[in-house]
């Protein structure tokens, strides 16, 4: 693996203000703060050089826990924290065996992959609707690399 890929691996940031104006250079995208275990998860995560098309960027900072694709970026995270909305009635959508968790409710743009041993955020800037061909994309790598957590836990 590149040390540009290592580098920029997760990212998604939940703020589209932190995205918006992004051309080639790095892209801002807030480190989540996870534990060991998680961060070893997460750093075996072996993500696509490109998403919908668009080819990897860096993130700033770096960090193995963040990636990002395309302008303007579809970003990921991994090892954030449960999502605060979530529930046990939350409405879910399952893509290829991976269930994912939508925020805003009515017109998602932050999804995270939930039922993992670790949280995967990715943040899907309108231009690449539907943004499930975004998480079916990512959704491979997660699945490959992410055990499930036992049947029924978020």
């Amino acid at each position: 693996m590149s040390e540009r890929r290592t580098r920029a691996f997760l990212a998604v940031p939940l703020l589209a203000t932190t995205l918006a104006g992004c051309g080639a250079g790095a892209v801002a995208v807030p480190v989540p703060a996870a534990d060991a275990t998680t961060t070893r998860l997460c750093e075996g995560l072996r993500l696509p050089e490109r998403v919908h098309g668009e080819k990897l960027r860096g993130t700033s900072p770096a960090s193995p826990l963040t990636a990002a694709w395309g302008s303007p970026a579809i970003a990921l995270r991994c090892g954030v924290p449960l999502p605060a909305g979530l529930r046990p009635t939350s409405q879910l959508q399952d893509i290829n065996g991976l269930s994912w968790f939508g925020v805003p409710a009515d017109r998602p743009v932050t999804w995270t992959a939930v039922g993992r041993q670790a949280y995967v955020e990715v943040t899907v800037p309108p231009k690449y609707a539907p943004p499930g061909d975004v998480l079916i994309e990512l959704g491979e790598a997660i699945a490959a690399t992410i055990p499930a957590k036992p049947e029924g836990r978020l």
